[in-house]
């Protein structure tokens, strides 16, 4: 049950440092097939873009495992007269959180541009509504690090048209990892790359150790998870018996949850998870003696609840480590982070 730590920070900080807002996955996905095949499993993309990942068991039962790939992002609503961008948001935002971060624009022509997402009132000094103001969509918009041609003007709407932006462009915002020695992970985007990380890690041990799981495999890398339909397609829906996501706990009102646990979701906004996969998963933790926690997530949802949604026959479960302020400036422990890892590991081998 060996948590390679070194491995998983470092994986963790490079899919981290690949953009990939929902709908514009595709250079992650392929980053996470390169590493797989490293490892030497065989792997695949569906038309969907998910990664599936089948790893031989010694029964004749699959169960599924999954972590999504895709964040939160924004995607260009329109260019303005005045050179800046409106926006829309990808997921489930919190625009405030955003104001003052830099991004990334990427064009439809392969071109790269940054800027920053900023207020429409900005500037202290200048906007009597600055400090008020509301942050969402209507009242936030990007600005561009881009000059004219004479170099000492501002752009217009139609020079940043002349460049390829354009509306439905994906804009990517700064992840801002930082990983201490004290064991913290901060980091956007730990929903849920933190899961693929400790997915990876758990093949790379398997790999390492030798080790057949009890049952046979799939791994569902997906890409779709932060708009509501990740995996309402489940690869070898008719093989699979049961599915765990592995995706990140909640923290925070009255859950037990915390950065140093594993959570184990009870319930979400799709209703209760299967009992008996879950009693299972809790009897797991308890005899390994993990840190855990079982909580309720009221306004949450999972790969498992897209599946379950889809109509397919499956026993759902669902775990994660803990991280404070979700779809904000996100915070977890290793030690939540190994403790996930440790009840996966027993639940693909006991």
């Amino acid at each position: 049950m060996k948590f390679d730590v070194d491995y998983f920070k470092q994986v963790l900080a490079d899919v981290l440092a690949i953009d990939s807002p929902t709908g514009f996955c595709g250079a992650a996905v392929a980053h996470i097939k390169d590493i797989v095949g490293g490892l030497g499993y065989d792997s695949y993309i569906t038309n969907k873009g998910n990664l599936v990942v089948d790893v031989k068991g010694a029964s004749d039962k699959t169960v599924g495992i999954s972590a999504h790939i895709d964040t939160l992002g924004l995607v260009v609503r329109a260019v303005k007269d005045d050179g800046t961008l409106s926006i829309i948001t990808v997921g489930g935002v919190i625009l405030p959180t955003l104001d003052g971060e830099y991004c990334k624009v990427y064009t439809r022509d392969g071109l790269v541009y940054t800027g920053t997402v900023l207020s429409n009132s900005p500037a202290g000094h200048v906007f009597d509504d600055a400090h008020s103001a509301k942050r969402d969509e209507k009242n936030m918009h990007i600005r561009l690090d881009i000059v004219s041609e004479d170099g000492k003007t501002y752009p217009d709407g139609d020079y940043i048209k002349s460049l390829g932006i354009m509306a439905g462009d994906f804009v990517c915002y700064d992840p801002k990892t930082v990983v201490y020695d004290n064991g913290f992970i901060k980091s956007r985007f730990l929903d849920d790359k933190a899961g693929v990380a400790i997915i990876l890690a758990m093949l790379k041990h398997f790999k390492d150790a030798n080790i057949t799981p009890v049952h046979n495999i799939c791994v569902v890398f997906s890409t779709y998870e932060e708009i509501g339909h990740g995996l309402s397609h489940l690869p070898n829906a008719d093989k699979i018996d049961e599915f765990v996501a592995v995706d990140m706990g909640c923290i925070g009102d009255d859950l037990g949850g915390s950065e140093f646990a594993v959570s184990i979701c009870g319930a979400d906004s799709s209703g209760p998870y299967d009992y008996d996969l879950t009693t299972r998963l809790i009897n797991l933790a308890k005899a390994a003696e993990l840190n855990f926690a079982v909580d309720i997530y009221p306004y949450y949802g999972s790969d498992v609840s897209a599946a379950r949604r889809a109509g397919h026959d499956i026993k759902g479960g669902l775990i994660g480590p803990g991280i404070a302020a979700s779809h904000g400036m996100e915070r977890t422990h290793i030690s939540s982070c190994e403790n996930a890892y440790k009840l996966l590991y027993l639940y693909l081998t006991q």
